[in-house]
């Protein structure tokens, strides 16, 4: 090589200033650096810089240290922008840091009330990996459209306004940017959202950190192919002792929760904060939450300790000073556990004195219990399985006014499809979740006969009759698809979606919804398989039946309470003089019972009490199409539009002009009361 050709630095094949080769153990100096680049261009400095930056080793950061540091909150998704702060949320600081890579634990859970910073938390964890340690990363949200709006609405801010994490995940818009909704590459690493029904998205990487969040809201199987969680730890199986698996939920109903379950697998961290009268250590529990009867604005938390009162301007001293303590033993030395309910909200978040009203605003409904339990306290919630005596739902039967009591506004109907006949009950509903049965109709023949399906089609044109005077056909039907299922698919194809609503019963309480979908699935008509055939439902049955056993056992006001004024509990189950004892037996034939498994985890499955329980099955169908058809979530105006159509007087003028009721007695079912002249007329919704 000649002189001309030559760098202006020394080589591998050059000689050092003292003399010896390059291939020894001597190594560049600045000096040697600098003065070469200064002989040879402008900028040396520029190059000096970023070497002696590539020398440096990194700084040995925790995830709440490099939060304090470069976590940037946006104005988009946070109700507190600016510079992240852990000292708001103390108690989230062992949380994140035993995410760091120098922490021993493996596989971390967090139990958590609703407004603690739990996401925030998790956020800066995905920020620490992109650019402290990187590495293959999957993030599972509930489903894939909820990992969509996250990465929209949480992951886009926290890159785009964290200069950290800016420069190392290219804009979504740049040419090979490596950077889709779904999808973050950054140096040495990859994000990877998905949703927990999406087996391929589970499946799809190797990652050494996984984030799993509000694991209480996954589906109990990906695709049919097994659970979520395992599928997405399964991921991290190569990296060994390397791996960080986070787990974090609000809880759900006891013996389901999974997140409960890792919690008690787990050493239970408790967050312990001292009495600011006698720095007595205790963790918060919300039976010491006291307040004046009536006036939860004197809400105020009683020590353990002292028994005195504690002011909630206490609190944030009381977060600073306070720590985490392990209240049990763990089988899994790297499983740890934590707990946090909304009593330790900061300051400015959630209140002691909301926490009381909220709780006041809950009782006499049970939903707003667990609701209020699940995200104010942190706690699983215990569902009441134990079915109603058949006897004491006989005594309490009454005899109609007519075939729809005054209070019914809509008819929808479950169809159980058996071997030789298709069961089908119907039930009218009313505000509250109030309920009738109007009708049981058992047709013969099973799924192989025409003549079955022929009159079940001649049903979806059957109506029936007020206690005004309207007359009210079926807003929907809803059709069990477990057995003969291309038979039902086939029929439900051939009526369209207005009016039928094939489903398809899950195991397990609600997640995220009692009912999804509709989905299209394939369907076989006259022998030809057509894709995307019908649109199928997807119902998580055990909460239909815990709700309706809960309704089952309201009781219904005496006459002396009726005299002034009270009337039937919202949800109150109506059932007719009719309704004979073999029914009601099969309405309560099923028992909310507790499994445990190997590992001494506990799940609850609803359990036969006996063969037959088709009163039971239609009643969860007929209640899933009341959900269809929007009942859980009308507003005034569409209650009154449905009180309006049915004939049903909200105003003592309008009383002269109302239609005049029936005069004969009920005697059988009705037929053909389009003879009478009454006009048929449901909402444009149910049509």
């Amino acid at each position: 090589m000649s002189e001309s050709n030559s760098p202006p630095w020394p080589t591998s094949r050059s000689r050092l200033n003292d003399g010896s080769d390059e291939g020894s153990d001597h190594s560049l100096n600045d000096g040697d650096l600098s003065a070469g680049l200064d002989l040879a261009f402008d900028g040396a400095e520029d190059i000096l810089r970023v070497w002696r930056n590539g020398m440096r080793p990194d700084p040995d950061l925790t995830v709440s240290e490099w939060a304090d540091a470069h976590r940037k909150l946006s104005s988009r998704a946070s109700a507190e922008p600016g510079q992240y702060r852990t000292a708001r949320t103390p108690y989230l600081r062992a949380i994140m840091d035993a995410l760091s890579p120098n922490h021993p634990a493996q596989r971390i859970s967090f139990m958590k009330a609703a407004q603690v910073g739990a996401t925030e938390a998790g956020n800066n964890w995905i920020g620490f990996v992109i650019h402290h340690a990187p590495g293959p990363m999957l993030a599972v949200l509930p489903t894939v459209e909820m990992a969509k709006r996250t990465s929209r609405g949480r992951i886009d801010p926290l890159i785009e306004d964290s200069p950290a994490l800016k420069e190392r995940v290219q804009p979504a818009r740049s040419r090979d940017a490596g950077n889709s909704m779904l999808s973050k590459e950054f140096p040495g690493g990859i994000l990877v959202l998905t949703g927990a029904n999406s087996a391929t998205g589970l499946r799809s990487m190797p990652a050494r950190y996984v984030f799993l969040d509000e694991v209480d809201a996954y589906p109990a199987s990906a695709d049919e192919e097994g659970d979520p969680v395992s599928l997405a730890e399964a991921r991290t199986t190569t990296f060994a002792h390397r791996r960080k698996v986070f787990m974090v939920s609000t809880p759900t109903i006891r013996g389901l929760s999974r997140i409960e379950r890792e919690f008690e697998a787990s050493d239970q961290r408790r967050y312990f904060v001292p009495c600011p009268h006698c720095d007595h250590m205790q963790w918060l529990q919300f039976e010491r939450l006291r307040w004046e009867k009536g006036q939860p604005e004197t809400a105020a938390y009683t020590c353990e300790g002292c028994e005195k009162p504690i002011a909630e301007h206490h609190k944030t001293q009381m977060l600073e000073r306070g720590e985490w303590r392990a209240t049990a033993l763990s089988d899994n030395p790297h499983a740890i556990g934590f707990h946090l309910s909304a009593l330790y909200s900061p300051i400015g978040w959630k209140s002691w004195e909301q926490i009381a009203r909220d709780w006041l605003a809950a009782q006499g409904s049970d939903e707003m219990l667990r609701a209020a339990r699940n995200t104010l306290l942190g706690e699983t919630w215990v569902e009441s399985g134990e079915a109603p005596e058949w006897q004491r739902l006989a005594d309490q039967r009454i005899t109609f006014p007519a075939q729809i009591p005054a209070g019914g506004l809509f008819l929808t109907a479950g169809a159980d499809v058996q071997k030789d006949r298709i069961e089908v009950d119907v039930w009218a509903w009313g505000r509250g979740l109030q309920s009738w049965l109007v009708d049981h109709i058992v047709i013969p023949g099973g799924p192989d006969d025409p003549a079955c399906w022929d009159k079940l089609t001649a049903l979806l044109g059957q109506t029936w009759v007020h206690e005004h005077g309207a007359v009210m056909p079926l807003a929907k039907l809803a059709i069990d698809t477990g057995y003969e299922t291309a038979a039902v698919y086939g029929w439900a194809r051939k009526q369209g979606i207005a009016q039928v609503a094939p489903v398809k019963g899950l195991e397990g309480f609600n997640r995220a919804t009692p009912v999804s979908g509709p989905t299209f699935v394939d369907a076989t008509v006259n022998g030809h398989k057509l894709k995307r055939g019908a649109r199928l439902w997807t119902v998580a049955t055990a909460t239909f039946k815990a709700e309706t056993y809960r309704y089952l056992r309201l009781e219904r006001p005496s006459d002396e309470d009726r005299a002034l004024g009270i009337t039937d509990p919202a949800g109150m189950i109506h059932l007719p003089d009719w309704a004979d004892s073999e029914w009601l037996k099969q309405l309560v034939g099923e028992q909310l019972v507790t499994i445990r498994n190997k590992r001494g985890f506990a799940r609850q499955e609803w359990q036969k009490l006996r063969e037959r329980n088709e009163a039971l099955d239609t009643r969860v169908y007929a209640r899933a199409a009341a959900w269809i058809l929007g009942a859980d979530r009308f507003d005034e105006r569409m209650w009154r539009q449905l009180e309006k159509q049915a004939g049903v007087e909200t105003k003592i003028s309008d009383q002269t002009d109302a239609p005049e009721k029936p005069t004969e007695p009920r005697a059988g079912r009705v037929a053909t009361p389009r003879r009478r002249g009454w006009k048929i007329s449901t909402p444009k919704y149910m049509e």
